[in-house]
């Protein structure tokens, strides 16, 4: 099941995107997909009332704006340098074990939305990513049962300012968390839709230009792993999301550095989550 929620900024409705790629209104069901949702089996109950009520729901059109598929989780956790190309291109070490960092949730919007390059900015990347979604309470969680904690899965661009990142005191949550620098979605498949989330393509283009091609077969930390991990620090709680990491060819690690502007377009993708595509736009 592909979970959408669509309508203007602050009004998003919850949908679902049939196998046709039809769109359909599922306000219905009574339930938006936040922490209740994921955290009740929320899942499976959409799943079980869509079989009765899909025919009476609404059609929601194509051109309609689709926000991001989750509301507003109670925190957005990033991996850093979790592929082994990625962390060559940075003059990294591969690291030990998980690199974490937070993102603000202030910065989620959805997939196409426009991307505001922020004020006194100079270097704005991107950064294309796989994230999952939790789907029940993690805390002190073994690495064989880790899975049984993921709801499904979704396209994130972990736009990042790299001065702000980098050469500010080098603390990153303030590179990641300006405002629209994590459009999600445009769904989250659930776990079910996708076969093997270690062996997905992944790619972005930066005004039609290919930056970056890559596959999940080369996470440092598979996604066990870093649930495991993580709950080990914090309880991950129904609906927070994930991200796993980028692969290589953003715009810090080329030679010389290129960063967006502007006008610029930057598209993405990832095998069975779809695509998105952002506009940059100058701060006003």
């Amino acid at each position: 099941m592909k979970l959408i929620r669509f309508g203007k900024e602050g009004s998003e409705k919850p949908g679902v995107q049939l196998e046709d790629g039809t769109r359909i209104d599922v306000s219905s069901f009574g339930e938006d997909f936040n922490e209740s949702f994921f955290g009740s089996d929320g899942v499976d109950r959409l799943k079980k009332w869509l079989e009765t009520n899909a025919d009476s729901c609404e059609k929601v059109s194509n051109d309609v704006r689709l926000g991001a598929p989750s509301v507003r989780p109670s925190k957005l956790v990033c991996v850093g340098l979790n592929y082994a190309k990625h962390a060559a291109e940075s003059g990294m070490d591969i690291p030990k074990e998980p690199v974490l960092f937070f993102k603000a949730t202030s910065a989620i919007v959805g997939p196409n939305d426009d991307v505001v390059i922020p004020k006194n900015s100079k270097k704005t990347d991107w950064e294309v990513e796989l994230a999952f979604v939790i789907g029940k309470k993690a805390s002190y969680v073994s690495k064989e049962n880790a899975m049984d904690h993921v709801a499904g899965y979704v396209l994130h661009n972990d736009y990042s300012e790299r001065e702000f990142q980098i050469e500010r005191s080098g603390q990153w949550v303030k590179g990641k968390s300006c405002d629209t620098f994590a459009p999600l979605g445009p769904y989250i498949a659930t776990q079910d839709e996708i076969k093997d989330p270690h062996s997905l393509n992944l790619w972005l283009k930066l005004n039609g230009e290919m930056m970056q091609n890559s596959n999940t077969s080369d996470f440092v930390f598979d996604i066990p792993t870093l649930v495991s991990y993580i709950s080990q620090f914090m309880t991950l709680l129904p609906g927070d999301i994930v991200s796993t990491g980028t692969p290589f060819g953003v715009g810090l690690g080329l030679k010389p550095p290129r960063y967006l502007n502007p006008g610029d377009t930057v598209e993405l993708g990832i095998d069975g989550l779809g695509s998105s595509k952002q506009s940059v736009k100058a701060y006003k």
